[in-house]
């Protein structure tokens, strides 16, 4: 790993801000975060033909580099979250699977010290709140109904680091719950559901605002029987989170997504499991065994999809290359709207001066070249 970039000027590059992409434009590094101008001994970067984008922002992500977020040590927790940074996620929140509510308990507590230490930006507990009709990679005796007295109890384990909590909103205490986490400042997702359209629609009045995984876990779209898929779909209070791994979507699905939502309300996320950066083998996603193979997440009993291996520099080169959106709509969707849900655009999700020099440098096929963080060097371009 290099050293802090201080005083340092990207120049040159394709920059992506809020308002636009630059051509041969410049970020100013002062320290740890972006600056306005540059000291007059600032070391200049031509980044020519390459563009700039801001740092990536996972809000939905299980684990990496052979390390559990579920289950793993401190250690191991951190080997996972420097495997997703040298693909270019700089800020990352750590997602559980469904477990009993005591070890969920624990975990919470492990995760947040590493919240509170700035190395993770919150946890997202998926599960044990979700339909037994669609489990997904999730153990179905664990399950249970979403009471808001468990969610609480989740809530305060974390210690104030919990950021979203997917459910099934139509089981008993599901709107409940929903407006629990809604008056606590908590993104009620709704996810893992057999919901029909109006229970989906009731959930969202209460306060449900993230569609977690969008087509996947939940009942398909159908003329007479639209499901949740339409009500997350055509509502502007719903960011949707997609997985854009070749596996999960359809390139038809995202076009369907990013064009009736809008950039402005998609998420892009990986779901990411151990396998990520790591590779094919044996794994453990809470209790269950899951088998990877070909990059390809499955449980070994039942074959269901088990999240993914997904890094977000390969779902930036996907959505640009193969869903053919646009740049700037990739960027929102991978930075920004996922930093605004969480509460922390003023830091991060922008090249904006002020904020951490958190950012992602590609080449002209977006393939990932260079990685900062905080002004730190995670993976330092070798240009020229």
């Amino acid at each position: 790993m290099a050293g802090r970039a201080d005083s340092t000027v990207l120049a040159g590059a394709r920059v992506v801000l809020p308002t636009g992409t630059v051509e041969n434009g410049r970020v100013i590094v002062e320290g740890t975060r972006i600056a306005g101008s540059a000291a007059e001994e600032a070391r200049t970067l031509d980044l020519s033909g390459h563009w700039v984008v801001p740092g990536f922002v996972d809000m939905h992500n299980h684990g990496g580099g052979g390390a559990s977020f579920t289950s793993g040590t401190v250690d191991e927790v951190l080997t996972g979250i420097r495997t997703h940074r040298e693909h270019g996620t700089t800020t990352l929140v750590a997602s559980t699977v469904t477990g009993e509510m005591d070890f969920l308990a624990h975990r919470a507590g492990v995760l947040s010290e590493l919240v509170e230490q700035g190395d993770l930006a919150g946890i997202h507990f998926e599960g044990p709140f979700i339909s037994p009709c669609r489990k997904g990679a999730h153990s179905e005796e664990l399950l249970r109904d979403p009471d808001p007295a468990e969610v609480r109890k989740l809530m305060d384990a974390a210690r104030g680091t919990a950021k979203m909590f997917t459910l099934a909103t139509e089981l008993p205490g599901g709107i409940d719950s929903v407006r629990l986490l809604a008056e606590h400042g908590v993104i009620a997702a709704i996810g893992h559901t057999d919901a029909t359209y109006e229970q989906t629609v009731e959930a969202i009045d209460a306060g449900a605002t993230v569609a977690t995984h969008l087509f996947n876990a939940m009942p398909p779209l159908a003329h007479r029987e639209p499901g949740p898929i339409a009500a997350l779909l055509e509502d502007e209070r719903i960011t949707v989170e997609l997985i854009d791994d070749g596996t999960h979507l359809h390139p038809a699905a995202m076009q369907l997504a990013y064009h009736h939502a809008g950039a402005h309300r998609v998420a892009l996320i990986t779901d990411a499991m151990d396998a990520a950066g790591f590779g094919d083998g044996l794994y453990q996603l809470g209790p269950l065994a899951v088998e990877v193979k070909d990059g390809v997440a499955r449980l070994v009993e039942g074959g269901s999809i088990a999240g993914s291996t997904l890094t977000l520099d390969t779902a930036f080169h996907r959505a640009v290359t193969i869903d053919r959106i646009p740049v700037g709509d990739v960027v929102q969707s991978i930075s920004a709207n996922p930093a605004r849900l969480l509460g922390v655009y003023d830091k991060v999700g922008s090249l904006e001066p002020g904020k951490d020099a958190d950012l992602v440098i590609l080449d002209a096929d977006f393939g990932l070249k260079g990685v900062m963080r905080k002004g730190e060097w995670i993976k330092e371009p070798q240009i020229g």
